[in-house]
């Protein structure tokens, strides 16, 4: 995967420094470009089309603006009961989030897309992982929104800071619940790859 986008701009069409920190764990270093689309919020839509169609949609508004480069965008949702969890808008809506994960699983979608803007190809993906909260109360709720941690996290909390201290158990991929999985990331690169040389 790294000679692919090596000698070559990579693009994160993202402003999530955890996303950031996963691609440098790679050796890359990307420029950030966060783009301002309208992103689809579609309740009736299911949470894996969503959040790939709302990737392809950052990651073409990114293409549009950048020369040569590889454009690497992501979006994530969380779901519970195929019932979406955005970000919340204020800290009553994030009440209302935490109270309702409180000791159940949920469903994290993660998608990821590429664009070659040299070669216009493109590739996307997604996964699911299962995460189950333990119990909290409100004092542990109420604590952890005064952090201010889950104001800009899909269903209020972020595993990588404090909210990780709710997660009893994960199924499946780590990356894809921070909102990049690497394991992705490393298939999709192989498909532009292929893509580009076909």
């Amino acid at each position: 995967m790294i000679d692919l986008f090596s000698d070559r701009k990579v693009v994160l069409a993202s402003a999530s420094p955890q996303r950031l920190q996963l691609l440098e764990q790679l050796g890359l270093n990307p420029l950030v470009q966060p783009v301002a689309v309208d992103e689809i919020d579609d309740p009736q839509m299911s949470p894996a089309i969503l959040v790939r169609e709302n990737a392809m949609l950052k990651a073409w508004a990114a293409a549009n603006e950048c020369g040569d480069a590889v454009i690497i965008a992501a979006d994530t949702v969380v779901a519970l009961n195929n019932k979406l969890m955005g970000k919340p808008g204020d800290a009553i809506e994030a009440v209302t989030m935490l109270r309702q994960l409180s000791g159940k699983t949920h469903s994290v979608y993660t998608a990821v897309c590429l664009i070659d803007t040299a070669t216009g190809a493109m590739t996307c993906g997604q996964k699911a992982s299962l995460v189950t909260f333990s119990k909290i109360d409100d004092s542990d709720i109420n604590a952890y929104i005064a952090t201010g941690e889950p104001l800009d996290k899909a269903g209020a909390y972020g595993i990588q800071g404090i909210g990780g201290m709710f997660v009893e158990r994960i199924d499946g991929d780590y990356g894809t619940v921070v909102g990049l999985s690497l394991s992705l990331l490393r298939q999709l690169a192989i498909n532009l790859r292929e893509i580009n040389e076909k």
